[in-house]
């Protein structure tokens, strides 16, 4: 059996700064939120959103959307000292995901598939054998199928709950990273024909909460399933409200986990795992598991999900999927690991995250030399990994969970919705970066110290040395600040308001360090 423990936010080691492969997904995401694309019914996203991972189920824009925005809270515990380039990719985030390509499978796959007896062999896998040539695949979301009918709103409907799920967990890490409190703004959401429907992130965790509160099983993604998988994604989003905003609104998801573990999953007498559930559908009342050791892929995509919120009972199922596939067997040949790249990526990014040093070591030097990591872009500043597809950009879904390892210490993802890093008006904030033509690599407050970190980057070799400036504000005293770069005296910087400098620096590796009144700029070694 293989060894995991949980890292505790007390034993949290400081945050390192953003690698090289950091930087350059941060750049790639950053191409692709604020790149102008058309989402609206007469437009089409752009070919680098991920529409093609994991069909039928996920192979819509969207998925790409939230998967994207997790590994904004991650980096950020390397930057808390700079978010506004976190806040720009999630309101892009948003914007589309409100679209009419946001919700365009609500808004297009009305009532019962016509071509439900016509499917391919392999998506025949996800249909109870039974029900096989008359009943909808997932991913079919059948907007109008009964007991509902047709819901023109795909945030207030009955059903798919996948959909404001997962905007409730884009909002909430939009929050996160920003530290504004936008939960009621009004949002626009485009549902069925172009209507228009105005709710509030408040409205729409309320909405979820009481969702929650009347429907034990878990409310429906596709009418009529309900997905262990998507209902753990919007508990996970109650979650980060509640530890944002000091709510209770997700009191009642763990009675559904509760409810997962007597009726969504069993064990074999010898303690194995022997069914869990894809989904369930309470109409026909049948539960849809994978068979044999394929029963552990209808657990990874939940771990993401489930870890933050029941870390117990997570960590026993991840060693349960693993066990079932033989991925936690050291005597396992390597070329034994090939599967879904989304589901390994998971059972890297979760040994990481507990600390399963062995089996992340493993599975990492399998992904390494099999998933076609590489920079890419005319100056090599973005980063990716390739999978084996023959695509032209790299796959955003299956992209996100690994870089989720790349870009954060153990234990990252458990601590944004356990022991949040909320932003405080008194600590310094960096604002006007130039990016991307610098990047920030750690951008730390040491209240203690009073000093605050920086360390840049300067990712394209055409924008070396190349001058660029930026701001500090929420400084106390800034005209008795001193400032080293590269440990050298800085006189490259004045006072711009009655709490801001600004400081002047050519685009490169330097390492800054301003002291406000109490701290010293001076340091011995390159990382304090």
């Amino acid at each position: 059996m293989m060894s995991t423990r949980a890292v505790t936010p007390q034993e949290a080691t400081p945050t390192p700064a953003l690698n090289d492969r950091a930087l350059g997904w941060l750049r790639f995401i950053w191409d692709k939120a604020t790149t102008p694309d058309d989402w609206s019914d007469q437009g089409e996203p752009l070919p680098w959103w991920d529409r093609y991972t994991a069909p039928p189920m996920c192979s819509f824009p969207r998925f790409d959307v939230h998967n994207m925005s997790y590994v904004l809270p991650v980096m950020l515990e390397a930057t808390p000292a700079w978010r506004e380039v976190y806040t720009r990719i999630s309101d892009e985030l948003v914007r589309r995901y409100t679209s009419f390509w946001g919700a365009v499978d609500w808004c297009t796959l009305i009532g019962p598939d016509p071509g439900a007896d016509r499917y391919p062999p392999a998506w025949q896998a996800f249909i109870p054998e039974p029900l096989r040539g008359r009943y909808t695949v997932p991913g079919w979301t059948g907007n109008g199928i009964e007991p509902w009918g047709l819901q023109p709103d795909p945030c207030g409907a009955d059903g798919n709950v996948f959909y404001r799920g997962w905007l409730n967990l884009v909002l909430g890490i939009r929050r996160y990273v920003s530290g504004e409190a936008t939960e009621h703004q009004p949002l626009e959401i485009t549902g069925y024909q172009n209507r228009q429907f105005t709710w509030t992130h408040a409205r729409i965790a309320e909405f979820i909460s009481a969702q929650f509160r009347s429907r034990p099983q878990g409310p429906h993604c596709e009418n009529t399933k309900i997905w262990p998988f998507c209902v753990s994604a919007t508990g996970l989003g109650l979650k980060l409200y509640d530890a944002q905003l000091g709510t209770n609104l997700s009191e009642p998801v763990p009675r559904w986990f509760d409810y997962l573990r007597r009726h969504y999953m069993s064990l074999t007498r010898s303690g194995e795992l022997r069914t869990f559930a894809l989904y369930y559908d309470p109409m026909e009342q049948r539960l849809h598991s994978l068979p044999g050791p394929s029963v552990a892929h209808g657990v990874f995509p939940c771990l993401l999900y489930m870890y933050p919120q029941d870390r117990e009972f997570s960590l026993w199922i991840y060693e349960l999927a693993m066990r079932r596939l033989g991925w936690s067997d050291p005597d396992l040949p390597l070329s034994r690991l090939q599967a879904d790249p989304n589901h390994l990526s998971t059972a890297m990014w979760m040994a990481h995250e507990v600390k399963d040093t062995a089996t992340e070591d493993r599975i990492r030097d399998y992904i390494e030399n099999t998933y076609q990591p590489r920079f890419f872009g005319e100056e090599n500043d973005r980063f990716g990994f390739w999978f084996g597809y023959d695509s032209t950009w790299p796959r955003g879904q299956v992209n996100a969970t690994l870089m989720l390892a790349e870009c954060g210490t153990p234990g990252a993802w458990w601590r944004i919705f356990n022991d949040p890093l909320l932003a405080s008006p008194s600590e310094p904030q960096l604002h006007g970066v130039d990016y991307p033509n610098i990047s920030i690599r750690r951008a730390q407050n040491d209240m203690a110290q009073r000093v605050l970190n920086i360390e840049t980057a300067a990712p394209a070799p055409s924008q070396r040395g190349k001058p660029t400036s930026f701001t500090i504000d929420q400084l106390p005293s800034p005209a008795e600040v001193s400032v080293t770069v590269d440990n050298q005296d800085s006189t490259g910087w004045h006072v711009t308001s009655g709490d801001s400098i600004r400081l002047d620096l050519d685009i490169g590796d330097h390492q800054i360090r301003v002291a406000f009144p109490g701290g010293s700029s001076r340091q011995n070694s390159p990382h304090t």
